[in-house]
């Protein structure tokens, strides 16, 4: 019997931001390639992964939107992880083999604050074997799957703030509860394990969320499911505009003549003060021509929307009463 055909997406231009709640078991890439396809989008991206065993916020960015995603890679994020006890494992994480188990001590409120307190600030890490970090052009996690270990340099980054609480995990073991605000960059498999070490039974990761990154986070979110359940009208509607990605940045108003000039490319003089970051509208219609920055009272370019892409965004009007949510 021979198959059916497959029907083949029209795909059509999409932009916007989409805060999706990414579930657990997908890569960041396989969820955003079904986001994509349920939105039908032409073009997409992510703002820095989640691994397959992490859940929360995942911004992805459609049409002009990837022109803006990078700057949002620098953002600060938050995490809620559950850290069990006495295991390690070769990966940090649930994933991993066991390699050492050891006896948990009895872990008093004073010690466990003596160890909040170290890995508060800046803080050094040394990146893991199992992380898509790159070694001569090869994923670190490439020579950890062939067995090879990698001599890595320590990296600074900041714990902007850090709860721990003891507990137990989903099978009673036991485990220290993490709230982390962190800068880019910080492995928060890496800052569970020194904490297991620092505690002196060792531990890996039992569960990981993202609740926040920039300034986005959970309650802003949506699922898949959620996703696949709506018309396209409503889909199209959970999307953000592009300048959500730009909170940021100064806004500057053009009139309609000086905006197609700056469109063009042109730099504009006028009133503004010095900025390193801004988000420049056209008036009438309003509607987001691109960044740029301010010095001695001129509009420099950075990085510009194209003129169809801005119709096609003032084209793209939300339909009210659409839900927006998990």
């Amino acid at each position: 019997m021979t198959a059916a055909p497959r029907t083949r997406v029209q795909r059509r231009p999409v932009h916007g931001v989409l805060l999706l709640d990414k579930p657990l078991g997908l890569s960041s890439n396989q969820a955003l390639q079904k986001a994509k396809w349920l939105l039908r989008a032409e073009k997409a991206g992510h703002t820095g992964t989640l691994d397959p065993l992490a859940s929360g916020v995942l911004p992805l960015c459609f049409g002009a939107a990837t022109k803006f995603s990078a700057g949002h890679l620098d953002a600060d994020k938050a995490y809620e992880a559950t850290l069990q006890l006495g295991v390690r494992t070769a990966t940090g994480d649930a994933e991993g083999e066991v390699i050492e188990r050891r006896p948990v001590p009895a872990i008093t409120a004073a010690q466990l604050e003596t160890v909040r307190q170290r890995f508060l600030g800046p803080i050094a890490q040394v990146p893991p074997m199992h992380s898509a970090l790159k070694k001569d052009g090869k994923a670190l996690y490439e020579y950890a799957r062939a067995g090879v270990e990698v001599a890595r340099e320590a990296r600074q980054v900041q714990i902007h703030a850090l709860n721990l609480a003891l507990g137990q995990d989903g099978q009673a073991q036991a485990a220290i509860k993490i709230e982390v605000r962190c800068s880019k960059g910080t492995y928060i498999r890496t800052l569970g394990e020194d904490i297991g070490h620092a505690l002196g039974c060792g531990g890996h990761l039992t569960r990981l969320r993202r609740v926040q990154t920039g300034p986005f986070n959970q309650s802003q979110c949506i699922t898949l499911k959620t996703l696949e359940q709506m018309d396209e009208a409503q889909r199209l509607a959970c999307l953000l505009p592009i300048e959500s990605l730009l909170s940021g940045h100064a806004p500057v108003t053009l009139p309609s003549e000086e905006a197609g000039r700056f469109l063009s490319g042109m730099r504009r003089r006028g009133p503004w003060p010095d900025a390193p970051q801004v988000a420049v509208f056209g008036e009438q219609p309003r509607a987001l021509l691109g960044t740029a920055h301010v010095r001695a009272g001129e509009l420099i370019p950075v990085r510009l929307l194209s003129p169809v892409e801005v119709a096609q965004t003032l084209l793209q009007k939300p339909v009210e009463g659409a839900p927006n949510g998990a």
